[in-house]
C-alpha cells in the first residue's frame, strides 16, 4: 500500500530559520540532542567560546532557539533535551526561563556508557541528562509509564484460574493523606480474615477495621466507601504483623493484565534503552562509521512511548537521524501514524571526521543518507525539504 503522508519529513536549514516556519502549537513532543559544548569535532562544530564565556556563548545559542521551539509545541507538548555535565547546570536555568519554573517535569539519568568513561582524571562517568519539561503541566499529555517495565514476578500470586496478582495495602502509606487532611477517607471497613470478605456493612464474623499506620497512628484508605462497594471481590481482608504485633488489615488484590504499565524511574540504564556503543553499531549496520556518539534507537521509543500513536514528533538538532528511525521503528511495532520532523543544517563536517572521510559534505548528508536507508529497509517514507524561501508570505508549514 502506497504511503500517503510519509513518516520523516527532514528539513534542510539553520533551525532558528526553520521553527517559525513551522505551524504554531503543532507539536506533540519535541526530542533533542544538541551541541554539548565539549570541543569534540565529531561532524559539527561543538565548542563555542571559551572559560566561563563559552558557557554563555553556548546559553545565548539556545535561547533562541528553544523559545521558537515552544512556539510550535501544542499546550500539551513537553521537550526532552539530551545533555551531560558540562551545560547540565546552564541549560536547566535556560529551560526554567523560556518554560517555565513549574513546568518542569524530570531529570532523567540516562546510562549510556555502562563502563564508563576512563580516561578522566577521577570517576569513570556512565551517565548523561535528559531535561524533560511541559509546555503546559497543566495540560501536559505525557504519560511516563511503560508497559516493558512491568515484570510477572512483582506478582506471585495466582488465583485457580490462573490469573496472576499481588497485595497492596489498601491504607494510604503516605502520612501526608491522613483523617485531617483527607477526613473523608478515615472510615470503617468490616471485614473477616478466614474467609477473606471486605464490606463497608457490618456482616456475621466480620471485625470492624480501621486504617492505620504502621506504629498505630490514625490513617486513611486509598479508597472511598462507593468504591469499596463496586468491587468488593478485588479487596481481601487478612491478618498482618506489624511492629504492634499482629492485626486484622485490608489488601487490594492488584492485577497483573494484558496492557499493564508501570511508572517510569528517573533512571533509565542501558539494557533497557540501549548505550553509546549500541547506538554506534545500530548506525554502523545502516550507514557505517559516521558519528561517534549517536543516541540510541532505544531511548527515543522510550520517548515516544509516554505519548499518542499519533504523535507528532520534532527534532531540531536532528544529527544521524536517531529520531526519524525510532520513529518508524514505533509505528512498526504498535501500528501508530507518528511523523517526525527532522531539522538539520547544511553546515560542512569537520575536516578529518569519520563523516568526512566518509564523503559527507554536510551534517544534513549523513542525516539523509541514514532516512534514506531506513526508508529503503523499513518504509515509512520520506519528504526532504529546504527552508522556504520567505516567512509569512502565504507558504505551506510543514506541520499539521
Amino acid at each position: 500500500m502506497a504511503v500517503t503522508t510519509p513518516t520523516n519529513t527532514l528539513i534542510v536549514g539553520d533551525n532558528l530559520d526553520v521553527l517559525p516556519t513551522l505551524a504554531p502549537q503543532s507539536v506533540d513532543v519535541v526530542y533533542i540532542d544538541p551541541p554539548y559544548n565539549t570541543g569534540n569535532g565529531f561532524a559539527y562544530h561543538d565548542r563555542h567560546g571559551t572559560g566561563v564565556e563559552r558557557h554563555r556563548m553556548w546559553v545565548d545559542m539556545m535561547r533562541p532557539r528553544l523559545t521558537a521551539a515552544r512556539e510550535v509545541m501544542a499546550n500539551h507538548a513537553a521537550i526532552f533535551v539530551s545533555i551531560d555535565d558540562n551545560e547540565v547546570a546552564y541549560l536547566r536555568l535556560l529551560l526554567d526561563e523560556v518554560f517555565g519554573e513549574r513546568n518542569f517535569i524530570a531529570q532523567v539519568v540516562v546510562n549510556l556508557n555502562p563502563k564508563g568513561r576512563q580516561l578522566g582524571p577521577f570517576f569513570a562517568t556512565s551517565h548523561e541528562y535528559l531535561l524533560v519539561y511541559a509546555r503546559d503541566a497543566a495540560h501536559c499529555r505525557l504519560d511516563p509509564t511503560s508497559a516493558e517495565t512491568v515484570k510477572a514476578s512483582d506478582f506471585p500470586l495466582t488465583t485457580e484460574d490462573g490469573r496472576q496478582y499481588r497485595h497492596l495495602p489498601l491504607r494510604n502509606t503516605n502520612k501526608k493523606f491522613n483523617p485531617i487532611t483527607a477526613p473523608t477517607l478515615h472510615y470503617p471497613l468490616w471485614g473477616d480474615p478466614v474467609s477473606g470478605q471486605v464490606a463497608t456493612a457490618r456482616f456475621e464474623g466480620a471485625h470492624e477495621i480501621l486504617p492505620v499506620f504502621g506504629d498505630g497512628a490514625p490513617a486513611v484508605w486509598r479508597w472511598s466507601a462507593p468504591r469499596v462497594d463496586e468491587r468488593p471481590d478485588d479487596l481481601v481482608c487478612r491478618v498482618v504483623r506489624g511492629k504492634l504485633g499482629e492485626r486484622i488489615d485490608v489488601h487490594q488484590r492488584d492485577w497483573l493484565h494484558e496492557g499493564r504499565r508501570k511508572k517510569l524511574p528517573t533512571i533509565w540504564l542501558a539494557q533497557e534503552v540501549g548505550s553509546t556503543d549500541t547506538a554506534v553499531a545500530e548506525l554502523k549496520q545502516i550507514l557505517g562509521p559516521v558519528f561517534a556518539s549517536p543516541k540510541p534507537t532505544g531511548l527515543i521509543r522510550r520517548v515516544l512511548d509516554c505519548f499518542a500513536d499519533d504523535a507528532v514528533v520534532l527534532d531540531f538538532f536532528a544529527g544521524s537521524g536517531t529520531t526519524g528511525h525510532a520513529t518508524v521503528l514505533a509505528n512498526l511495532a504498535d501500528g501508530g501514524t507518528r511523523r517526525a520532523i527532522l531539522v538539520n543544517s547544511a553546515e560542512p563536517t569537520q575536516p578529518g571526521s569519520s563523516a568526512e572521510v566518509a564523503g559527507y559534505a554536510t551534517v544534513s548528508e549523513v542525516t539523509e543518507a541514514r532516512l534514506r536507508a531506513v526508508d529503503a529497509l523499513l518504509g515509512g517514507g520520506l519528504v526532504v525539504q529546504g527552508v522556504p524561501a520567505a516567512v509569512g508570505e502565504g507558504e505551506q508549514s510543514v506541520a499539521r
